[in-house]
Formats: structure tokens, C-alpha cells, sequence
């Protein structure tokens, strides 16, 4: 049997435990839950985990920019 994809240790199944504890560096309580699906929470998760990578916005567009698009 051929693997396609080699498994690392970060890849692991999303598990209850783990997804609560994704919630608490975004402040998350079980309450803002009930208005959140896991897919939102995972998008939030990773944009607060490219927060730090400023190399990659080096320029930020002005009011101009977005104007001439």
C-alpha cells in the first residue's frame, strides 16, 4: 500500500479537546460558539497564526489603490 501524503507529527485528527483549545488564544468562549461553525473557527485560528508573517505584506494598499481597482 502506497501513502500518498507522509505524516508528520502537527498532522493529527481535529478532536474535541483540540479545537477547544484552538478557542482560547482567540478569546473564544463556549458562548460566541453557538454563533460560530468549526470551519470559521479553524479560518480564524490560521489567520491569527499569519499574523506574525509580515514579510509576506510588505507593501498595504492605500485608499488609492483600492479606488483604481
Amino acid at each position: 500500500m502506497r501513502r500518498l501524503k507522509k505524516l508528520r507529527p502537527t498532522d493529527r485528527p481535529m478532536t474535541t479537546p483540540l479545537f477547544l483549545l484552538r478557542c482560547v488564544p482567540l478569546g473564544l468562549s463556549i458562548w460566541n460558539l453557538n454563533l460560530l461553525t468549526i470551519v470559521m473557527v479553524n479560518d480564524m485560528y490560521v489567520e491569527s497564526r499569519n499574523d506574525g508573517c509580515r514579510e509576506a505584506y510588505v507593501e498595504l494598499a492605500t485608499q488609492a489603490d483600492f479606488d483604481n481597482f
